[in-house]
């Protein structure tokens, strides 16, 4: 694993891609932005695509076609077409990172560690403090009080990592850092504090200091009103 725990001018890429990655996303979502994240940090040429979920363009025939789910982000890179956040980070990390082992090690037990932390991306934060922000987001009915309950019991967890390691899954930055950190920065939107957590807070603030980060669009709701 790369000592450096930042990407900095060593995150150029093996390759480039023929023309910019186009990226379909929602500027409040944080499977969006944690693509536009990490294609930011790997400097490569990307091209937003706004998707307008509201009229419910995620589910006509055209981008069904890219993905059968309905949701973004989905990303053409070329020929290619993937969907799936977690996915896109594996794809771009093995294509274009120059650094990948820093990203997604080879090492069994190191990727191991990395994967666990991309599963609870796909768990307990997105049935936590995701959901608990898009109840406040969307003012849906629904109450916040489980979804808190249990971004709470994540934070925990996360704050005792991070009080071992600087980041979630050892000393550098990882995709397990990128695919957890949107949902953890915005969670104050959902009305989850992150006040207890200093642990936690100092890892948001090393990722919003690596070299060209780039930060999710806030919405003034909940704690962050």
């Amino acid at each position: 694993m790369n000592a450096n725990p930042n990407p900095s001018a060593a995150s150029t890429s093996v390759r480039r891609p023929a023309q910019a990655i186009r990226l379909y996303r929602s500027a409040i979502s944080g499977h969006s932005h944690r693509v536009e994240l990490f294609l930011s940090l790997l400097g490569l040429p990307f091209e937003l695509v706004d998707v307008a979920l509201a009229a419910g363009a995620h589910k006509q025939p055209d981008f069904l076609a890219m993905n059968p789910f309905g949701q973004v982000p989905v990303i053409q890179d070329g020929e290619v077409t993937l969907a799936d956040s977690n996915a896109i980070l594996v794809y771009l990390t093995g294509r274009y990172a120059a650094d990948a082992e820093q990203w997604l090690p080879g090492d069994p037990l190191a990727a191991a560690n990395v994967q666990r932390w991309l599963s609870v991306a796909a768990g307990q934060l997105a049935f936590g403090p995701a959901t608990a922000r898009v109840i406040q987001l969307f003012k849906l009915p629904a109450s916040p009080a489980d979804a808190i309950a249990r971004a709470h019991a994540l934070f925990k967890v996360m704050e005792l990592q991070l009080g071992q390691s600087a980041f979630l899954a050892g000393s550098t930055v990882t995709l397990a850092d990128i695919a957890n950190y949107s949902y953890v920065a915005h969670a104050p939107e959902g009305n989850v504090s992150l006040e207890g957590y200093p642990a936690l807070r100092a890892w948001l603030a090393r990722m919003e200091a690596l070299p060209r980060f780039v930060p999710m669009v806030k919405t003034p709701v909940g704690l962050a009103a």
